[in-house]
Protein backbone atom coordinates (compact mmCIF):
# COMPACT_ATOMS: atom_id res chain seq x y z
CA UNK A 1 0.00 0.00 0.00
CA UNK A 2 1.39 3.40 -1.02
CA UNK A 3 2.27 5.76 1.80
CA UNK A 4 0.46 9.07 2.13
CA UNK A 5 3.63 10.88 3.25
CA UNK A 6 7.29 10.58 2.29
CA UNK A 7 8.23 9.35 5.76
CA UNK A 8 6.67 6.31 7.41
CA UNK A 9 7.63 7.79 10.79
CA UNK A 10 5.66 10.95 10.03
CA UNK A 11 2.75 8.88 8.78
CA UNK A 12 2.74 6.79 11.97
CA UNK A 13 2.79 9.95 14.11
CA UNK A 14 -0.11 11.47 12.14
CA UNK A 15 -2.10 8.24 12.43
CA UNK A 16 -1.67 8.12 16.21
CA UNK A 17 -2.44 11.83 16.70
CA UNK A 18 -5.58 11.53 14.57
CA UNK A 19 -6.93 8.94 17.03
CA UNK A 20 -7.45 11.76 19.55
CA UNK A 21 -11.01 13.14 19.78
CA UNK A 22 -11.60 16.14 17.53
CA UNK A 23 -8.31 15.67 15.68
CA UNK A 24 -8.56 14.87 11.98
CA UNK A 25 -5.62 13.90 9.78
CA UNK A 26 -5.05 17.48 8.59
CA UNK A 27 -4.80 18.77 12.15
CA UNK A 28 -2.69 15.76 13.13
CA UNK A 29 -0.28 16.53 10.29
CA UNK A 30 -0.05 20.18 11.38
CA UNK A 31 0.73 19.11 14.95
CA UNK A 32 3.33 16.56 13.82
CA UNK A 33 5.08 19.12 11.59
CA UNK A 34 5.02 21.64 14.42
CA UNK A 35 6.80 19.14 16.68
CA UNK A 36 9.39 18.54 13.96
CA UNK A 37 10.18 22.26 13.85
CA UNK A 38 10.61 22.51 17.62
CA UNK A 39 13.62 21.52 19.69
CA UNK A 40 13.78 17.70 20.00
CA UNK A 41 13.76 18.03 23.80
CA UNK A 42 10.27 19.56 23.65
CA UNK A 43 8.90 16.53 21.79
CA UNK A 44 10.62 14.20 24.26
CA UNK A 45 9.17 16.13 27.22
CA UNK A 46 5.68 15.91 25.68
CA UNK A 47 6.02 12.20 25.06
CA UNK A 48 7.34 11.50 28.54
CA UNK A 49 4.59 13.53 30.21
CA UNK A 50 1.92 11.57 28.33
CA UNK A 51 3.54 8.24 29.17
CA UNK A 52 3.83 9.17 32.88
CA UNK A 53 0.24 10.40 32.94
CA UNK A 54 -1.04 7.14 31.45
CA UNK A 55 1.07 4.91 33.70
CA UNK A 56 0.88 6.77 37.01
CA UNK A 57 -2.57 8.38 37.17
CA UNK A 58 -5.25 6.19 38.67
CA UNK A 59 -8.74 6.78 40.03
CA UNK A 60 -9.63 7.69 43.61
CA UNK A 61 -11.20 4.74 45.42
CA UNK A 62 -13.63 7.10 47.15
CA UNK A 63 -14.92 9.50 44.48
CA UNK A 64 -13.43 8.08 41.23
CA UNK A 65 -11.75 11.36 40.32
CA UNK A 66 -8.30 11.15 38.74
CA UNK A 67 -5.54 10.81 41.30
CA UNK A 68 -1.88 10.01 41.70
CA UNK A 69 -2.66 8.18 44.95
CA UNK A 70 -5.23 5.71 46.25
CA UNK A 71 -7.26 8.67 47.57
CA UNK A 72 -7.33 11.96 45.65
CA UNK A 73 -6.27 15.34 47.05
CA UNK A 74 -9.88 16.51 47.42
CA UNK A 75 -11.04 13.48 49.40
CA UNK A 76 -7.96 13.59 51.63
CA UNK A 77 -8.25 17.34 52.35
CA UNK A 78 -9.49 17.79 55.96
CA UNK A 79 -10.72 21.31 55.10
CA UNK A 80 -13.38 19.96 52.73
CA UNK A 81 -16.94 19.33 53.91
CA UNK A 82 -17.28 15.54 53.90
CA UNK A 83 -21.03 15.73 54.60
CA UNK A 84 -21.85 17.24 51.19
CA UNK A 85 -21.23 15.33 47.95
CA UNK A 86 -21.63 16.76 44.46
CA UNK A 87 -22.48 14.04 41.93
CA UNK A 88 -21.03 14.72 38.46
CA UNK A 89 -20.80 12.90 35.17
CA UNK A 90 -17.05 12.99 34.60
CA UNK A 91 -13.67 14.35 35.66
CA UNK A 92 -14.06 17.43 33.42
CA UNK A 93 -17.07 18.46 35.50
CA UNK A 94 -15.03 18.30 38.72
CA UNK A 95 -12.55 20.70 37.14
CA UNK A 96 -15.40 23.02 36.10
CA UNK A 97 -16.87 23.17 39.61
CA UNK A 98 -13.48 23.64 41.24
CA UNK A 99 -12.84 26.64 39.00
CA UNK A 100 -15.93 28.38 40.37
CA UNK A 101 -14.43 28.41 43.88
CA UNK A 102 -17.98 28.06 45.24
CA UNK A 103 -17.95 24.43 46.35
CA UNK A 104 -15.99 23.07 49.29
CA UNK A 105 -17.50 19.63 49.70
CA UNK A 106 -16.67 16.29 48.10
CA UNK A 107 -17.43 14.81 44.68
CA UNK A 108 -18.62 11.55 43.20
CA UNK A 109 -17.78 10.90 39.55
CA UNK A 110 -20.25 8.57 37.85
CA UNK A 111 -18.17 8.00 34.73
CA UNK A 112 -21.06 8.74 32.38
CA UNK A 113 -24.84 9.00 32.19
CA UNK A 114 -27.57 6.43 31.74
CA UNK A 115 -28.22 6.21 27.99
CA UNK A 116 -30.04 3.08 26.77
CA UNK A 117 -29.60 4.16 23.13
CA UNK A 118 -25.82 4.06 23.65
CA UNK A 119 -25.98 0.83 25.61
CA UNK A 120 -25.06 2.50 28.91
CA UNK A 121 -27.02 1.23 31.89
CA UNK A 122 -26.79 1.99 35.64
CA UNK A 123 -24.57 -1.03 36.24
CA UNK A 124 -21.86 0.50 34.07
CA UNK A 125 -21.69 3.66 36.18
CA UNK A 126 -20.40 4.34 39.70
CA UNK A 127 -23.90 4.45 41.20
CA UNK A 128 -23.63 1.46 43.55
CA UNK A 129 -20.52 2.98 45.15
CA UNK A 130 -22.42 6.26 45.65
CA UNK A 131 -25.24 4.44 47.44
CA UNK A 132 -22.64 2.71 49.63
CA UNK A 133 -21.07 6.06 50.55
CA UNK A 134 -24.46 7.46 51.55
CA UNK A 135 -25.37 4.30 53.50
CA UNK A 136 -22.31 4.84 55.71
CA UNK A 137 -24.24 7.69 57.32
CA UNK A 138 -21.70 10.52 57.14
CA UNK A 139 -23.15 12.26 54.07
CA UNK A 140 -25.99 14.70 54.77
CA UNK A 141 -26.57 16.16 51.30
CA UNK A 142 -26.28 14.84 47.75
CA UNK A 143 -26.14 17.50 45.03
CA UNK A 144 -27.19 16.09 41.66
CA UNK A 145 -25.04 18.20 39.33
CA UNK A 146 -25.58 16.46 36.02
CA UNK A 147 -26.10 18.10 32.64
CA UNK A 148 -29.62 19.39 31.91
CA UNK A 149 -30.18 16.82 29.17
CA UNK A 150 -32.52 13.84 28.82
CA UNK A 151 -29.70 11.50 29.87
CA UNK A 152 -28.83 13.74 32.83
CA UNK A 153 -32.43 13.92 34.01
CA UNK A 154 -32.86 10.15 33.62
CA UNK A 155 -29.74 9.54 35.71
CA UNK A 156 -30.85 12.07 38.34
CA UNK A 157 -34.20 10.33 38.71
CA UNK A 158 -32.61 6.87 38.91
CA UNK A 159 -30.19 7.97 41.65
CA UNK A 160 -33.01 9.69 43.54
CA UNK A 161 -35.04 6.47 43.49
CA UNK A 162 -32.01 4.39 44.55
CA UNK A 163 -31.38 6.64 47.53
CA UNK A 164 -34.90 5.74 48.64
CA UNK A 165 -35.38 6.12 52.37
CA UNK A 166 -31.74 6.81 53.21
CA UNK A 167 -31.47 9.82 55.56
CA UNK A 168 -29.92 12.24 53.07
CA UNK A 169 -31.05 15.53 51.56
CA UNK A 170 -31.12 15.43 47.74
CA UNK A 171 -30.75 18.70 45.83
CA UNK A 172 -30.10 19.69 42.23
CA UNK A 173 -28.53 22.64 40.44
CA UNK A 174 -30.74 25.66 39.97
CA UNK A 175 -31.83 25.88 36.35
CA UNK A 176 -29.47 28.72 35.62
CA UNK A 177 -27.92 25.94 33.57
CA UNK A 178 -30.03 25.97 30.41
CA UNK A 179 -31.95 22.86 29.46
CA UNK A 180 -29.90 20.87 26.97
CA UNK A 181 -26.58 22.31 28.14
CA UNK A 182 -23.67 20.20 29.32
CA UNK A 183 -21.78 21.25 32.44
CA UNK A 184 -18.42 21.71 30.69
CA UNK A 185 -19.89 24.33 28.32
CA UNK A 186 -21.50 26.42 31.06
CA UNK A 187 -19.63 29.56 32.13
CA UNK A 188 -18.15 29.65 35.63
CA UNK A 189 -20.38 32.45 36.97
CA UNK A 190 -23.59 30.72 35.90
CA UNK A 191 -22.30 27.40 37.20
CA UNK A 192 -21.33 28.90 40.55
CA UNK A 193 -24.71 30.57 40.99
CA UNK A 194 -26.53 27.39 40.00
CA UNK A 195 -24.61 25.56 42.71
CA UNK A 196 -25.20 28.16 45.41
CA UNK A 197 -28.91 28.44 44.55
CA UNK A 198 -29.51 24.69 44.30
CA UNK A 199 -32.99 23.44 45.06
CA UNK A 200 -34.54 20.30 46.51
CA UNK A 201 -34.72 17.56 43.90
CA UNK A 202 -38.25 17.21 42.57
CA UNK A 203 -38.93 13.88 40.91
Amino acid sequence: MEREYASSLLENAVTELSRLPGIGRKTALRLALHLLRRDPDEAVALGESIIRMRKEITYCRCCHNVSENDVCDICSDPRRDATTVCVVENVKDVICFERTGQFHGMYHVLGGLISPLDGIGPEQLEIDSLIERVADGQIKEIILALSATMEGDTTNFYIYRRLGTLPVKVTQLARGVSVGNEIEYTDEITLGRSLLNRTAFNA
